[in-house]
């Protein structure tokens, strides 16, 4: 599967499933969902709004509320790491994160957490990602990541190098977690997509650069595997990560790839991003590690194009 069929290919199973959600406004969107759902591995859009596309998304995927089980509480854990506005595709776009925040809140969920342990100053960061407008906007909680009180010691038992790491409570505390990273180069891991994302809810980061970055993010994928995986490709810096120096860095690609494997979900992004998955080694060794699957072939993808 190249790039070109990975989001250009067929779409009709895509179009089925739009036509049971047709156009009929957002409500309809957010309703319960059909009794007998669509399932797929991955669900990949193109061509609308980040909102929009979630909406299609999870649509399909049979509603939140397959997700989101009644007075349950959530943490949604988008990137938030760079004091940069939206258009720098530095962070996870801030309509996607409220989007998911009020398809979680109409499922039935008691609370909605969001945060990152960010890389710059976190005040700034939160306000001028966007984000944390949108969350609180959507009816959700955003919280620091800034203090080590926040966080406790947790055994990885299937670590190779990372073996334990303290963890932010919001995560040990969540009954429901959903990942949202954005899609873009990183300087030292290549790309960050979804298992490199689980670095903000730990609290030394550094640890993972000095012992082998990709064994890490691969041993703490097995720690805990999010419920489900959005990843951001709306907007996409292809180079200067993760940080990027200008939107000189940033093609616009308006696509969203939706799964409850992680694996599965990056090797999806980076094959959007033009890297082939096993070309980016934590990917791999989660794979090994029979974290989730990176074989998109083997996979019931949904294709959906808007």
């Amino acid at each position: 599967m190249d790039r070109r069929d990975f989001l250009k290919g067929t779409i009709g199973s895509g179009i089925a499933a739009g036509l049971a959600w047709a156009f009929g406004g957002y409500a309809r969107l957010l309703a319960a969902p059909p009794a007998s759902p669509l399932l797929y591995d991955l669900v990949a859009v193109k061509g609308g709004e980040p909102e929009v596309m979630f909406d299609r998304a999870i649509a399909s995927m049979g509603g939140m509320a397959k997700f989101v089980p009644k007075g349950s509480k959530v943490l949604v854990k988008p990137n938030i790491g760079w004091d940069v506005p939206p258009e720098r595709a530095g962070n996870t776009h801030p309509k996607l994160v409220a989007r998911i925040i009020e398809h979680c809140l109409k499922a039935g969920a008691k609370k909605v957490s969001v945060f990152d342990h960010t890389c710059n100053q976190w005040r700034r960061t939160y306000t001028n990602s966007g984000i944390e407008k949108a969350v609180k906007g959507a009816g959700g909680s955003i919280v620091s990541g800034d203090s080590e009180g926040y966080y406790q010691e947790v055994l990885i038992p299937k670590g190779k190098r990372l073996t334990k790491a303290k963890v932010h409570e919001l995560l040990l505390e969540a009954d429901v977690f959903i990942n949202v990273p954005i899609l873009k180069d990183h300087g030292s891991s290549r790309l960050t997509i979804c298992m490199k994302n689980l670095m903000g809810v730990v609290w030394d980061r550094g640890y993972w650069h000095r012992n082998d970055l990709h064994q890490c993010i691969a041993d703490f994928a097995s720690y805990r595997k999010p419920t489900l995986n959005v990843v951001d490709a709306y907007r996409v810096m292809k180079r200067n990560g993760p940080r990027g120096v200008s939107v000189g860095d940033v093609v616009s690609m308006k696509s969203q790839i939706v799964s409850t494997d992680f694996v599965a979900a990056d090797a999806a992004a980076a094959k959007l991003f033009g890297i082939e998955p096993s070309d980016i080694r934590h990917i791999k060794l989660a794979a090994d590690m029979n974290l989730g699957r990176s074989d998109l072939k083997a996979l019931s993808i949904n294709r959906i194009k808007l």
